[in-house]
């Protein structure tokens, strides 16, 4: 059973993850971090004989491989995005290419940014002429599911969740492309403008 977990994710869901966690597990340990510099921090100190996990929920924080490698546990990333749509602003980019589908993804962790195992991945389709803001809200709800699902596992197992055959693909896009893309051109049509804005704000 794990003696410690440490959660990458914001000020919202580290506190209401930090009580599931430990209301399954009241000798468990939970250390909420939101920045690379307070996961390398926590990552100093000395880990506790019956292991340290790492869970990073929606986070745009790299980890390091030395912190990957410092780890007893399997290492988890819950990824707001499909196999198909890594990187960045996934649900940005789903809408502009069209996507009929899209989900969420939660898999192990890896030194390059989504690659690792997939070990969850839900889908739901698409609704219609979708905002970003309404896609990203419906992902994250699908997230916090998929968090719920594995609680139990994170709070009282050591072992690595079984992997599903769910492969990674598509363009990994960057917050630099997302940037890129909500830059209008004078000579656009009205349709790709309505597009951009409806996909990228």
């Amino acid at each position: 059973m794990p003696e410690e977990v440490l959660l990458l994710t914001g000020e919202v869901e580290g506190p209401h993850f930090r009580a599931m966690l430990t209301n399954l597990n009241p000798g468990l340990a939970v250390v909420h971090v939101q920045t690379r510099e307070e996961l390398e921090t926590a990552c100093l100190r000395s880990a506790p004989a019956g292991g340290r996990r790492l869970i990073a929920f929606s986070t745009s924080v790299i980890v390091p491989k030395a912190v990957l490698d410092g780890l007893s546990m399997t290492a988890y990333n819950f990824h707001p995005g499909p196999p198909t749509y890594p990187g960045s602003h996934a649900a940005s980019f789903a809408i502009y290419e069209g996507a009929e589908y899209f989900g969420a993804t939660a898999h192990v962790m890896e030194e390059k940014v989504d690659c690792g195992p997939i070990v969850a991945a839900e889908w739901f389709a698409m609704p219609e002429k979708a905002r970003f803001m309404e896609l990203e809200i419906k992902t994250y709800e699908l997230l916090l599911k998929i968090f719920a699902d594995f609680a139990p596992h994170f709070a009282t197992s050591d072992d690595p969740l079984p992997e599903i055959d769910a492969k990674w693909s598509g363009v990994k896009h960057t917050k630099a492309e997302f940037e890129a893309m909500k830059v209008l051109e004078a000579d656009m049509e009205e349709a790709e403008i309505n597009l951009r804005y409806r996909a990228f704000g």
